[in-house]
C-alpha cells in the first residue's frame, strides 16, 4: 500500500462507503478507507434497516426524502450488479396519546410541505394496512407507502464497490491507534498495520468516533446506547410495511423471506455493551404480543444487538477539528444513519471539495450545544 493518500476515512459502515464514493464521483479517488473489521460490521450491519421520510422536523423529513431518491436507484446510482433488497411497503406509524396525535398532525405539515406523500388513516383504515394489529388505546396513525426497508449490507458494498472501480482503497481488519498532526494540521494515521499520512481524515467511526476525536483534541457529546433486536422463523405473508410506534418504543416488519424484525427502544445507560440480553428477549415480546397478538406463536430464531451513537438533540454532527485542521468528525446519527446516509455523504463530498450545496453543512457542527440552536426532532424511537 501506498505511504500516504489524500483522504482517510476511519469507518468502514455504509457512512464512510458512501462518502468514499462521493467523493470518487468528485475526482478525488486518492482515498483510504481504514475500517477495524469488515465492511458493515459495526452499526450499519446490525440496524432494523429502516427507511422513513416520516420525520418532524423539516430538515430529517428533506434528508430523508432525498436519501430515499437515491436508495430507489442504488444498483444503478453505483453500478451495483446485485439487488439491495429495497422494498417499499410503507411505514405505519402509530399514536397512543392525544399529545402524540397532535404531534402527527404538525408532521404531516412538515412532510407535505416537502412534497412527501404521507397521510393520516383512522384505525379502521390501520387495520386494513395491517390486519392483524390491536388498536386498543391508539388515537390514529400515519402511513407513507414509500416508506421501507432495504439491505444494509448490499446497500453498504454498493458503495464500498462503486469506489473501489474509480481507485479508492480499503483496509479492513486495522484498528486505528491514533493520528499525528503539524502546526494545526492533520498529517496522519497510526494504525495496527502502520502508519499513513493524510491530508484530511473524515472520522465515521460511529459510537468509537468520540474517542477518536479526542486524540485530536475535539470533546464531541456523543454517547453509546445499546440497542437490541431480533428475528424470528419465516412465516407466510402476514404484513408488509414497517409498524413503529415512538411512545412505546417498538418497531416490526417482516421482511420479503417471512421473518419478523423488531426491537424496542431501551432504557439504558450509556455503555458500549454490544450483547444482548434475556431480559430483551422477554419485555420485546410482551410487548409485540400485544401490539401484534398473532405473532405469538412465533419462533426466534436468534436475537442480536448493536449500539446507537447518540447525540444530545438526536441529529448528526459534521464538524472540522479545531486544533487538527482537515481533521473531520461525522458521527451522532442516533440510530438513523442508516436511511439518511445517501443524502449526507454528498453534503460531506461537497464541502470537502469545495462544492455548492442546497444545505449548510455549518448547522451540523456541535457549536449548537454551546448556542442553543439545536435541531430537535420530535420523533425517534
Amino acid at each position: 500500500m501506498k505511504k500516504g493518500y489524500e483522504v482517510i476515512i476511519v469507518g468502514g459502515g455504509i457512512v464512510g462507503c458512501s462518502i468514499a464514493f462521493e467523493l470518487a464521483k468528485r475526482g478525488v479517488t486518492d482515498v483510504l478507507v481504514v475500517e477495524k473489521g469488515y465492511l458493515s460490521s459495526g452499526a450499519t450491519g446490525r440496524c432494523g434497516a429502516g427507511i422513513r421520510q416520516q420525520w418532524g422536523s423539516e430538515l430529517n423529513a428533506r434528508i430523508a426524502l432525498e436519501s430515499t431518491h437515491i436508495f430507489e436507484n442504488l444498483e444503478e446510482y453505483t453500478g451495483y450488479n446485485h439487488s439491495v433488497g429495497l422494498h417499499q411497503g410503507g411505514y405505519l406509524l402509530v399514536a397512543y396519546t392525544e399529545k402524540e396525535w397532535a404531534q402527527f398532525q404538525k408532521n404531516l405539515e412538515v412532510q407535505h410541505k416537502l412534497g412527501i406523500e404521507s397521510r393520516a388513516v383512522d384505525l379502521k383504515e390501520a387495520r386494513e394496512i395491517v390486519p392483524y394489529l390491536n388498536t386498543d388505546g391508539m388515537f390514529g396513525a400515519t402511513f407513507n407507502q414509500k416508506d421501507g426497508h432495504a439491505d444494509p449490507f448490499h446497500c453498504t458494498q454498493a458503495y464500498a464497490q462503486g469506489a473501489k472501480r474509480m481507485g479508492v482503497e480499503f483496509l479492513t481488519y486495522t484498528e486505528v491507534t491514533g493520528f499525528r498532526t503539524v502546526g494545526g494540521n492533520i498529517a496522519g494515521v497510526e494504525t495496527t498495520k502502520g502508519y499513513f499520512e493524510a491530508k484530511k481524515v473524515i472520522n465515521c467511526a460511529n459510537v468509537y468516533a468520540p474517542m477518536l476525536a479526542a486524540m485530536v483534541g475535539e470533546d464531541i457529546p456523543v454517547t453509546s446506547e445499546r440497542h437490541q433486536a431480533l428475528v424470528t422463523e419465516p412465516v407466510a405473508p402476514l404484513i408488509d410495511c414497517m409498524v413503529m410506534s415512538f411512545h412505546r418504543g417498538y418497531y416490526v416488519q417482516q421482511t420479503p423471506h417471512g421473518s419478523f424484525v423488531m426491537g424496542i427502544g431501551p432504557r439504558e445507560e450509556p455503555s458500549f455493551n454490544s450483547k444482548s440480553s434475556w431480559q430483551f428477549l422477554e419485555q420485546n415480546c410482551a410487548i409485540m404480543c400485544e401490539a401484534l397478538p398473532i405473532l405469538r406463536k412465533l419462533k426466534v430464531v436468534r436475537q442480536w444487538a448493536g449500539q446507537y451513537d447518540l447525540s444530545p438533540d438526536r441529529n448528526p454532527v459534521i464538524d472540522e477539528a479545531k486544533e487538527a485542521k482537515g481533521f473531520y468528525s461525522v458521527c451522532g446519527f442516533s440510530g438513523h444513519g442508516f436511511m439518511v446516509a445517501p443524502r449526507v455523504a454528498i453534503l460531506v463530498a461537497n464541502h470537502i471539495t469545495g462544492q455548492s450545496d442546497t444545505m449548510d453543512i455549518k448547522m451540523f457542527s456541535q457549536e449548537r450545544y454551546k448556542t442553543g440552536e439545536l435541531l430537535l426532532e420530535p420523533s425517534v424511537v
